[in-house]
């Protein structure tokens, strides 16, 4: 059985003070050449437990009235947080719980530090993206009213060119919108089983015009004879690879190419591989890229247009299907994106 270290503390420092006493009391008999009488030994039992008790009383108090203040002061420990025991006078328990607790703060501060920077550079990314079609449209419409209107050609462009800037904000505000619902789970998946390649291929068909204009090649990885089918919401799922495949293209050199693959995983599982021979994604970047409004070009002209939001919002769609998306990319090289999807039957 193991005795715990404030009673030790107590039962060796009534010992040394009863030992020490009886030692004391040996002494001024030999001087007095008195004899020593076997009552010592009762005197000493007598004198342990007596200075035990009070040292242990003693002690306990000290220690007690000390650790209740620490209880009491260290304001930063939320009550509702901290356990909610009786003060004990156990100090190497009570070390290591507050060790733990302010660990578990520290973490929790470094956390919400990350979710503050994340939090302003969001909201800076939301008012970059907003202002530019919002200033445009304004910038129109005032100058229509200011007598540009009564200018039949120049009312019928201004008011094209503010129509796009309305159909732009209304781009971001849908993407936000739709975003906002996969986080908290708000949309409903149509789940069905279809031809993936068929899939695939009629995007190709779509941004074959996009892609020509950077004389960019849209190509399988191989000829598949076979239909490759899988249960997903069809409708999102194209969303996601146009998403993946316009990037590929935007992001493309010229002459380059573009190749969609498809791998076996299991017995249950396809992972749809999109390749590219661009530009590549640094590697800093790399853990950020699927945060909203995050731009690897951070130079103020950003090249090359969209919302920031599209591969957000192909995350969450491939995570409200219960799948995964990896990306791996060199600089200068090229990049892969792929994502699992089930099998259909």
């Amino acid at each position: 059985m193991k005795i715990s270290k404030k009673y030790r503390f107590a039962a060796s420092t009534a010992f040394l003070i009863a030992l020490f006493s009886v030692l004391g009391l040996v002494a001024f008999h030999y001087v007095l050449k008195e004899s020593i009488s076997g009552w010592l030994l009762l005197y000493f039992v007598i004198l342990f437990f007596i200075s035990y008790i009070i040292l242990q009383y003693r002690v306990e108090k000290f220690i007690y009235l000390r650790i209740k203040k620490i209880y009491k002061d260290v304001s930063v420990l939320y009550e509702k947080d901290f356990p909610q025991p009786s003060v004990t006078t156990d100090l190497e328990g009570l070390t290591k719980e507050v060790e733990r607790y302010v660990n578990d703060k520290k973490t929790e501060i470094e956390s919400l530090n990350i979710r503050e920077n994340y939090r302003k550079e969001f909201m800076g990314n939301v008012s970059h993206e907003l202002k530019t079609p919002l200033f445009t449209v304004q910038s129109y419409i005032l100058t229509l009213l200011d007598g540009a209107l009564d200018d039949k050609k120049v009312r019928k462009e201004y008011l094209k060119r503010a129509s796009k800037g309305v159909e732009r904000l209304a781009y971001i505000v849908n993407e936000l919108d739709l975003i906002a619902k996969l986080e908290i789970g708000g949309l409903v998946l149509k789940k069905e089983n279809f031809n993936i390649i068929e899939l695939v291929q009629s995007i190709f068909d779509l941004l074959e015009m996009k892609a020509a204009k950077k004389n960019i090649s849209l190509v399988f990885d191989k000829e598949y004879k076979e239909p490759i089918i899988v249960n997903a919401d069809k409708e999102r799922i194209e969303q996601v690879l146009t998403n993946l495949i316009v990037n590929s293209i935007k992001y493309g050199r010229k002459e380059g190419t573009t190749e969609v693959g498809f791998d076996n995983i299991g017995k249950n599982k396809i992972l749809l591989r999109i390749t590219d021979n661009g530009e590549g994604i640094l590697q800093e970047n790399l853990k950020r890229i699927f945060e909203r409004f995050y731009r690897v070009d951070k130079s103020g002209s950003r090249k090359e247009g969209g919302s920031g939001l599209g591969l957000s919002i192909v995350k969450h769609i491939v995570e409200a299907h219960k799948e995964k998306i990896y990306v791996e990319s060199q600089y200068g090289i090229g990049s892969e994106f792929s994502f699992t999807l089930e099998k259909g039957k």
